[in-house]
């Protein structure tokens, strides 16, 4: 059975580098089998935590959004990929929203103690990539990286493989870099190459 493999593409900016990125590392996921998705997490309307505890009756959460759709895809992936650039040491407000939401998943798994659902392929775990770009040349990825570990943590998800790059900011710049366009690529073969 094929894997299937959730992107999701964290940029504000559509066709923006890490965009561009997610695409080729998608790619190869494709091309070893993969089923991919692509979601467009700033295209979405996804409203931020309200903290009301309403998902610990139950691991759903009661706002009632593009969240929920979002959500079920990557509880049946196998693979979850998160693309976005670097703000401010952190992820774009659009992608945090999304990974507050994921809350719900934490109540679930922490205060319910509810197993998480098998993937798609029938795994227990999940495999986790992010991919990150800033635009400073050696710019400080660690407390992107531990969102994203946490919010692969509760999704049941393994911290697998990164992809991060600096010096990377205006639209297109990463059409100058093919290495790092092919290593994206060959990050997406390997990710679905899971026996």
């Amino acid at each position: 059975m094929a894997l299937q493999v959730v992107g999701l593409a964290g940029s504000p900016r559509r066709g923006g580098n890490t965009e561009t990125l997610l695409d080729r590392f998608l790619a190869g996921a494709a091309s070893a089998g993969a089923r991919v998705q692509k979601v467009f997490v700033a295209g979405l309307k996804i409203a931020g935590c309200v903290a009301c505890d309403g998902c610990w009756q139950d691991g759903r959460c009661v706002v009632q959004d593009d969240f929920q759709q979002v959500h079920e895809r990557l509880l049946r992936a196998d693979v979850i990929a998160v693309a976005a650039p670097l703000f401010f040491w952190g992820l774009p407000a659009q992608m945090k929203a999304l990974i507050d939401r994921g809350q719900c998943q934490w109540a679930r798994k922490v205060v319910l103690k509810a197993p998480l659902a098998p993937t798609f392929s029938g795994r227990d775990v999940r495999r986790g990539v992010f991919i990150c770009v800033g635009g400073m040349r050696d710019p400080d990825f660690s407390g992107a990286v531990r969102t994203v570990r946490g919010f692969f943590e509760v999704y049941e998800t393994e911290y697998w493989a990164e992809l991060l790059r600096g010096g990377i900011d205006r639209r297109g710049d990463i059409g100058r870099q093919p290495a790092v366009l092919q290593e994206a690529f060959d990050l997406g073969l390997r990710a679905a190459d899971w026996r």
